[in-house]
C-alpha cells in the first residue's frame, strides 16, 4: 500500500481547473487496488472537499499546506500560527496595504477593505504584463464574497484575539514584484514563521511546523505506511516540503524549474493529464 499526495492547483487540475476524466479513473484505480489518495493543498480544506464533490472523489485532505490534515471525518492535526506570529504579520500587511486570507478552523477571513487593496495595486502600473496570462490570476484576484463562506473582518486584532480562532495560514496577494521581495525579506524576519508561494504573485505565511511536508507525515503515520512508500505529486514551491519527505517526488512538466530539479522524476503537464500518468507508470506501473 502507498499513500499518494497530490497538489490540487496546477497538478491536478487543468489550466481551466478541471480535473481530467483520466486522472479521475487513475485515482480511483488507485483507491480499489488498496492505495491511500490524499489532496494536500495550499487551498482551505472546505475548497478542497468541495472540488472533490464536484467529480464523486473521496479521498483524505490536508488543507492550508498541510496546517489541517483530516481522514476518515475526523481532524488528525491542526498547526496554527501563534498570536505573536499573526500580529507581527498583520503589521507588515497593513504597512504595505495588501489584499489577504486569513485561513482558520473557522473558515476564511479576508480584510473588510479587501476590495480597495487590491484596486491600488491594480491601478499602480507596477504588475508584469505576464502576470495576467497566468492560469492562477482570475481566480487569486476574484473578489472575495460571503456567498461563498467568506467571511470580513473590520479589526485584524481582534480576530487574532479571538481565543477561539486558530489560524493555520495567512495567504498574501502580492502582485507588484518589488513589494513582494520587501514584503518575504520582512515576514522571515518574525521568529518561526514558513514563507512560501503557489504562484508567481503570492506569499503564504505558516508557522514554521505547518507545510506539505508535515502533512504527509501525519497522513502516512495514520494509515501506518512507511514514508519510504510514499508519492508525492506538485509543481510549486510549496511543495517542496512533502518532495523531501516522500519515497519518490514527482514534479510536473508545468512545474517550476527549481521544484523539478528538486523531484526525482517529472511528469506530463496538468493539461496532458499528468496525475494519471505518474499514477499509472510509478504506482500501478502499467
Amino acid at each position: 500500500m502507498k499513500l499518494i499526495c497530490l497538489d490540487m492547483d496546477g497538478t491536478t487540475l487543468s489550466s481551466t481547473n478541471e480535473i481530467s476524466k483520466e486522472n479521475i479513473q487513475a485515482i480511483r484505480k488507485a483507491q480499489e487496488e488498496g492505495h491511500i489518495v490524499m489532496v494536500l493543498s495550499g487551498r482551505a480544506p472546505e475548497s478542497i472537499n468541495a472540488t472533490l464533490e464536484k467529480y464523486d472523489l473521496r479521498c483524505p485532505v490536508g488543507g492550508s499546506n498541510g496546517t489541517a490534515v483530516y481522514a476518515d471525518g475526523k481532524l488528525l492535526e491542526l498547526t496554527s500560527l501563534t498570536k505573536s506570529q499573526n500580529k507581527a504579520s498583520a503589521s507588515e500587511l497593513d504597512k504595505e496595504f495588501v489584499p489577504y486570507k486569513i485561513y482558520t478552523n473557522k473558515g476564511i477571513y479576508v480584510p473588510q477593505d479587501w476590495e480597495n487593496r487590491l484596486n491600488n495595486v491594480l491601478s499602480s502600473g507596477k504588475i508584469p504584463p505576464e502576470y495576467y496570462k497566468n492560469e492562477n490570476f482570475e481566480r487569486m484576484t476574484k473578489i472575495p464574497n460571503e456567498a461563498e463562506g467568506i467571511q470580513f473582518f473590520d479589526s485584524v486584532q481582534t480576530l487574532i484575539e479571538d481565543d477561539n480562532i486558530a489560524i493555520q495560514k495567512i495567504f498574501i496577494l502580492s502582485l507588484d514584484p518589488v513589494q513582494k521581495d520587501r514584503l518575504q525579506d520582512s515576514l522571515q524576519e518574525i521568529n518561526d514563521t514558513y514563507i512560501t508561494t503557489s504562484s508567481p504573485f503570492n506569499l503564504e505565511v505558516m508557522n514554521i511546523k505547518g507545510n506539505k511536508g508535515n502533512g504527509l507525515k501525519v497522513m502516512a503515520d495514520y494509515f501506518g505506511i512507511p514514508l519510504k512508500d510514499t508519492v508525492a505529486i506538485g509543481d510549486q514551491f510549496n511543495d517542496i516540503p512533502m518532495f523531501k519527505v516522500a519515497g519518490l517526488a514527482i514534479a510536473m512538466e508545468n512545474a517550476e524549474q527549481e521544484v523539478k530539479e528538486l523531484s526525482d522524476v517529472v511528469t506530463l503537464t496538468n493539461d496532458e493529464n499528468g496525475v494519471a500518468y505518474a499514477i499509472d507508470k510509478y504506482v500501478l506501473k502499467v
